[in-house]
């Protein structure tokens, strides 16, 4: 991306050399030329008390119309065309307000377990398999993505679906730098249409469908 070459930081994904994007308001990032993973500094990611600071300022709830949408739209695309509703879903990363798993039990039939960090803890999810697995808004702030997509391997009934949104970052280091994602400090991961390639091929998932925005869709690959 014409940014200042480091040998010595790996890439997190996939070990490659990076190269440094210095941002001087906000923090260093390490750009992958191959994967075209970004992560966030070390030495920059917020404290866990912070995160959920920065959390507990989003107010979403299913009675907002325009929430609600936002949510549609990735169901449509990413979701309802190649995931039957009607069956067992986990949702990770619900947030404060698990709006997602909502809509999906409302109105598509869905029996929806969720698992969030802050908000619901408790590791449901245990030792079950699932026809649809969610994560919206969520990859962003993973340190180890490949940990997190290991699980939701382990997760996927045989036909099972994984629909991920995360907005992808334009491979353009100017961009980049004045992009509003990375002006949330929880976020620290960034991915686009061939990282999540790169992801499926490490952990055993092929990808379906992108829009290659930000939705990516996978199922198991065997």
């Amino acid at each position: 991306m014409g940014v200042e070459y480091n040998m010595n930081h790996r890439c997190k994904l996939c070990g490659s050399e990076t190269e440094v994007i210095h941002h001087p308001k906000i923090a260093d990032y390490h750009y992958c030329n191959n994967c075209e993973f970004i992560s966030k500094d070390d030495r920059h990611i917020v404290s866990k008390e912070d995160e959920l600071k920065i959390y507990n300022k989003h107010n979403n709830s299913i009675e907002d119309p325009r929430y609600v949408e936002f949510f549609y739209k990735f169901l449509n695309d990413a979701v309802f065309p190649y995931a039957a509703s009607g069956n067992q879903g986990f949702d990770f990363g619900s947030g404060p307000s698990p709006v997602l798993a909502q809509i999906l039990e409302r109105h598509h039939s869905y029996q929806m377990d969720i698992y969030d960090l802050f908000y619901s803890p408790e590791k449901v999810y245990i030792g079950k398999k699932y026809d649809l697995v969610t994560s919206t808004e969520v990859a962003e702030h993973l340190k180890d993505p490949i940990e997190v997509f290991e699980l939701f391997v382990k997760l996927l009934k045989p036909k099972g679906v994984l629909a991920v949104m995360t907005l992808f970052h334009h491979n353009d280091a100017s961009h980049f730098m004045n992009w509003h994602y990375i002006r949330d400090w929880s976020h620290i991961s960034f991915y686009t249409t061939k990282t999540m390639e790169y992801i499926a091929s490490r952990v055993g998932l092929k990808v379906i469908h992108t829009n290659n925005i930000r939705y990516t869709t996978f199922m198991l690959d065997h």
